[in-house]
């Protein structure tokens, strides 16, 4: 929940509901607004006009007995259907209305559509018959849950599993038949299994066609798995969907194979374990040099192996910012529990990951969360660590500084060598430091590890830690598409 104040607040707000709208995030918007008597004269900001386009649903409460009916619709859209965020406007003078002792608030349950049998039946017969299928998990299957279905269903059929960036962890990414995660950037396996496949069981994601997202082959059949009818042959057409709530079509999906397994009927595809490994060594194996250079300055990659050996990834909750650090660590963090690592980005506003770490220990206090942001988005919103100090949220923030906005000169080419546009500097561990936050600046690969174990350590006490790690320009991502 966000409660803001009126104009400013809610004006500064909009770029984080249109995040959270474009990753299918539920958070429920409560800013103060003009009077009624003021509604519509300029230059007054209407928050249900503005925020209409990014809101699941935004309406303004206009008589404070309509209090309870306005939460249970409002908590209704969080709980039902593709998660979105949803915004009630309050106007000033209804806020100081009373309500009346009759009106009474009862909290509404999350209710899930379940999957059409026949549909459930046409997909295991797909399923059955395609000799390299391939699943894609999206966000939709954190969103409902469905991890525990999903893995059941790939183990009992011996399915390759890859994910879009926003379903990374789907299932573990150490399981032989994960194929890892596809944004911009992503794996080799990926990459591998989704051009052999003559099928393609999308789940919980919406398909979208854009440059953020690992393109499907075209010409192979989909069946595509979601909650939102829109999604349904948006981008790419399908063969055939289920609809339904991830947990429930996955759910069903899964009995209905086991059905056709009992009955002696087997799989038309092979285990494709021995292939997954095979692709995924020789993808590590010329990575390697990046992964554990001891260069001066610290190469990015390393900073993430570094992460990946020094965090219990068990426990840890581990975020990216947009840019490099996305599509440097997307591929490489291997996430070995749901949500251990939190993939977003299609809005991808820079210093998204601070505010994100934040609600992320709020919401686990007890677990070690950690975002790793570029020195150009730490430049957007650092002032914020003073918010994570006054709030006692112990994040770990790594600050991957290079100096400079990586790649951008071939965006700006002109301002870049004509004014150095693409430069950047800072202290940002000092600034850490002075904003009440335990700090430290790594030189050196080896000072990596040790740093971090401190900083962790630090934050379990509620002090939040910046990690300011000195590394080169480094351009190259694993990119096949």
């Amino acid at each position: 929940m966000c409660v803001v104040q009126r104009e400013a607040g809610i004006e500064n707000a909009f770029a984080g509901v249109a995040q959270a709208y474009a990753d299918s995030v539920p958070i429920l918007v409560l800013p103060s607004a003009e009077p009624l008597r003021r509604e519509g004269v300029p230059p007054g900001f209407d928050p249900v006009e503005h925020f209409a386009g990014v809101t699941k649903w935004a309406a303004t409460v206009n008589a404070a007995d309509r209090v309870p009916e306005m939460m249970r619709r409002a908590f209704t859209a969080l709980r039902c259907g593709r998660p979105g965020p949803v915004l009630l406007s309050l106007p000033n003078d209804v806020a100081a209305q009373t309500i009346g002792g009759a009106a009474r608030y009862e909290p509404v349950p999350r209710w899930r559509p379940g999957a059409d049998a026949a549909a459930v039946r046409r997909a295991v017969d797909l399923l059955f018959s395609a000799e390299r299928p391939v699943v894609l998990a999206g966000a939709g299957v954190h969103a409902g849950d469905a991890h525990a279905g999903l893995l059941r269903l790939a183990e009992r059929l011996r399915l390759p599993v890859a994910t879009t960036m926003n379903g990374k962890g789907a299932i573990p990414e150490s399981h032989p038949l994960a194929l890892g995660a596809a944004g911009l950037s992503g794996t080799a396996m990926v990459d591998h299994f989704l051009r052999r496949a003559d099928l393609v069981l999308a789940v919980g994601t919406s398909l979208t066609r854009w440059w953020m997202a690992a393109p499907l082959p075209p010409g192979v059949p989909i069946v595509q798995c979601t909650i939102d009818e829109r999604d349904l042959g948006k981008d790419y057409p399908i063969e055939h969907a289920v609809l339904g709530d991830s947990a429930l079509v996955l759910e069903a999906l899964d009995e209905e194979a086991q059905n056709r397994l009992d009955a002696g009927r087997a799989p038309s595809a092979a285990d494709p374990t021995d292939e997954i490994g095979s692709v995924r060594e020789a993808w590590l194996a010329e990575w390697e040099p990046l992964l554990s250079s001891d260069e001066i300055p610290i190469n990015p990659y390393r900073v993430v192996r570094e992460l990946m050996l020094g965090l219990d990834r068990e426990r840890a909750i581990v975020t990216h910012e947009s840019g490099f650090p996305r599509d440097q660590m997307a591929p490489f963090y291997v996430s070995l529990t749901p949500l251990g690592y939190v993939g977003w980005g299609h809005s991808t506003q820079l210093g998204y990951s601070l505010g994100l770490a934040i609600g992320m220990k709020l919401a686990h206090p007890d677990r070690p969360v950690v975002n790793v942001m570029g020195d150009a988005s730490v430049g957007m919103v650092g002032m914020d660590l003073e918010t994570a100090v006054r709030a006692g949220t112990g994040i770990v923030t790594v600050v991957l500084n290079n100096g400079v906005m990586t790649g951008y000169e071939a965006h700006m080419p002109l301002a870049s060598e004509l004014h150095g546009a693409k430069e950047l500097g800072g202290d940002y561990a000092a600034i850490g430091a002075a904003l009440g936050a335990h700090a430290q600046r790594v030189r050196e690969p080896a000072e990596i590890r040790p740093a971090l174990e401190r900083a962790v350590r630090e934050s379990a006490s509620g002090r939040p830690s910046v990690l300011e790690i000195l590394t080169r320009e480094e351009t190259r991502i694993p990119t096949y598409w």
